[in-house]
C-alpha cells in the first residue's frame, strides 16, 4: 500500500562526480527572456524538504538554475548512446536538458533534479535545447496520471514559461517556450552503459556498474557484479511494463536510452492512453511500424535490457547475463497478474492469471474501455451487471465470482462518481487549446487535482 508523502528536510547529495572522467560535461542554462512560474509540485517539493521555497526562490532555481547549495556545483549534460528505433545511434546525449542537483529523500533515495529545455549542450546538433510550454504541459499530464495509476515514473516538479518563439514542424508555430525540470530516481540509461561498452571503456563500464548498484540500488556488490545488477534491472522494468499494460499507457518512444537502470519511466514525447485495450495502438505518428505499440511494449523493453546485458559482457561472461534475461517473461507475466488485480480490486488468488486473461478478451471482444472496465468492476462487483450480460463476458463473471475484495477497495467516494478519470488525447488537447487560446490554465489545475483524487482512490496499488 502507498503511505502519503510526508514532509521531510532537504538533504543534498553529489554522488555523479563518482562517475567522471568522461561521463558527462560541465554547462550553463540559457538566459530566458522571462521566466514564469506555471506549476510547482508541492506535494513532492515538501517530501524533499523543498516545499518552503517562495516562488521567486522557485525560479531562480528552477528558471534560472542558481545551485543548490551542498549538490552539484554546476550543471552537467550527461553523455550516452542508444538504439533509437533498434539503430544504433553513437551521436545522442543531453541535447537540451542536463543533471542540475542531487538529493535524497525520506528513505535515503538518491534523487535527481535534471531538466528539459534548458538550452544548448554539446549534444544538441542543430537542435536548439528547448521544450515547447505544450509539451511541459503534456509531461505534467503524462506523469500525474502514471503516478496515480502506480507506474513508477518521473515527477515533473516544476514548469516555467520562458518567453521565447520556437518553430516546431509537429505543432502549430511559433509556439510558446518552457523549462521543465524532473524529480527522478537517477538519470543513468542503458545507452550510458551501451556508450562505455561501444568505446571499450572497462574502467567506466566498472564504475556504471558500481555506482548502480551501491548508490542506486544500495546494495553491496556480490560475486559478480554486472549480472547481479542485470537481474535488478531485469525485476524493475518487467514491472515497468507490466505497469504500463495495465494503465492503459503507450509511452511511444522505448529506445534504449529511454530506459532508466532503476526502472523508472521517463521521458514523455509522444505517449498516449490508450481508450480501448488495443495491441496495436501507436502513440507516435512516426511509429510506422508499431515497434513501440500496446501491445509490444513489453517486447520492446526486454529487448532494450538486452542491449544492456549486451554492454556488461565487457565485464563477464554470457552465461549469467542470459540466465537474468530468461526471467523478464515470468516476471512480467506475474506483474501484469498482480497489478491488474491490485487495479480491479481484488485479492490475486491461485486462478488470478486467468481471470485477467479472460477481463482482457472481455475487452476486446466488446470494445469496452479500459478505464471503464476498472470503475465498473472495482472491489469485484459489477456496478451495472446489466452492460456485461453477454457472452464475451461469461468467463469473466465466473472467474471473478470467487475473487476475493480487497479490503475498503470501494471505501472512496470516487468510486461513486458515473464515470471514471481518463487521459485521452481530445482531453489533453482541450487542456492545452484552453492555455493556448485563452491563457487559460484552470482546465489543467483542475485536471490535475481530479487525477490526484483518483490517486488517493487507488491507494492500494503497488507503489
Amino acid at each position: 500500500m502507498r503511505e502519503p508523502l510526508q514532509p521531510f528536510t532537504f538533504v543534498p547529495a553529489n554522488e555523479i562526480p563518482a562517475l567522471q572522467p568522461d561521463f558527462a560535461d560541465p554547462v550553463a542554462a540559457a538566459d530566458f527572456p522571462q521566466a514564469i512560474l506555471r506549476f510547482r509540485n508541492q506535494r513532492w517539493a515538501t517530501a524533499v524538504g523543498l516545499g518552503a521555497l517562495t516562488d521567486e526562490e522557485w525560479v531562480r532555481h528552477f528558471g534560472r538554475f542558481a545551485p543548490m547549495e551542498g549538490s552539484l556545483p554546476q550543471p552537467l549534460a550527461l553523455r550516452y548512446h542508444g538504439h533509437q528505433f533498434r539503430q544504433y545511434n553513437p551521436d545522442i546525449g543531453d541535447g537540451r536538458g542536463f543533471l542540475f542537483a542531487q538529493l535524497r529523500d525520506a528513505d535515503g533515495r538518491l534523487l535527481d533534479l535534471g531538466t528539459k529545455g534548458s538550452g544548448q549542450t554539446p549534444y544538441s546538433r542543430f537542435g536548439d535545447g528547448r521544450l515547447t510550454l505544450k509539451g511541459g504541459v503534456r509531461e505534467i499530464l503524462a506523469t500525474e496520471m502514471l503516478e496515480a495509476l502506480g507506474v513508477d515514473t518521473s515527477k515533473t516538479f516544476s514548469l516555467i514559461e520562458t518567453g521565447e518563439a520556437l518553430e516546431r514542424n509537429d505543432e502549430p508555430s511559433p509556439t510558446r517556450s518552457a523549462v521543465l525540470v524532473r524529480l527522478s530516481h537517477s538519470h543513468i540509461r542503458i545507452g550510458s552503459f551501451q556508450r562505455a561498452a561501444y568505446r571499450e571503456d572497462k574502467a567506466l563500464m566498472e564504475r556504471l556498474t558500481d555506482y548502480a548498484l551501491t548508490r542506486l540500488y544500495r546494495e553491496a556488490p556480490g560475486d559478480n557484479p554486472p549480472a547481479q545488477l542485470l537481474g535488478r534491472v531485469i525485476e524493475r522494468t518487467a514491472e515497468l511494463a507490466a505497469s504500463y499494460m495495465v494503465a492503459g499507457f503507450v509511452h511511444g518512444v522505448l529506445n534504449s536510452d529511454n530506459i532508466n537502470v532503476t526502472g523508472e519511466s521517463f521521458d514523455y514525447g509522444p505517449w498516449r492512453f490508450t481508450p480501448l485495450w488495443d495491441p496495436g495502438f501507436t502513440a507516435a505518428y512516426f511509429d510506422h511500424a508499431g515497434l513501440y505499440a500496446f501491445g509490444r511494449q513489453a517486447e520492446a523493453i526486454h529487448w532494450d535490457v538486452a542491449q544492456l546485458a549486451v554492454s556488461l559482457r565487457t565485464l563477464t561472461e554470457a552465461e549469467p547475463l542470459i540466465a537474468e534475461l530468461e526471467r523478464f517473461p515470468i516476471l512480467y507475466g506475474q506483474a501484469v497478474t498482480r497489478r491488474f488485480c491490485a487495479r480491479l480490486g481484488v485479492a490475486a488468488g491461485p486462478d488470478a492469471g486467468e481471470m485477467v486473461q479472460a477481463a482482457v478478451r472481455g475487452m476486446m471482444e466488446t470494445g469496452t474501455q479500459i478505464d471503464r472496465f476498472f470503475h465498473d468492476w472495482r472491489g469485484g462487483v459489477a456496478r451495472d451487471a446489466g452492460s456485461y450480460t453477454g457472452e464475451a463476458w461469461t468467463p469473466f463473471r465466473e472467474a471473478v465470482a470467487g475473487a476475493k475484495p480487497m479490503p475498503r477497495a470501494k471505501d472512496h467516494p470516487y468510486w461513486a462518481d458515473a464515470a471514471p478519470c481518463s487521459m485521452h488525447i481530445e482531453e489533453v488537447e482541450a487542456i492545452w487549446s484552453a492555455i493556448d487560446k485563452g491563457d487559460d490554465w484552470e482546465p489543467l489545475h483542475a485536471k490535475v487535482a481530479a487525477v490526484r483524487r483518483m490517486s488517493e482512490a487507488h491507494a492500494i496499488l503497488p507503489s
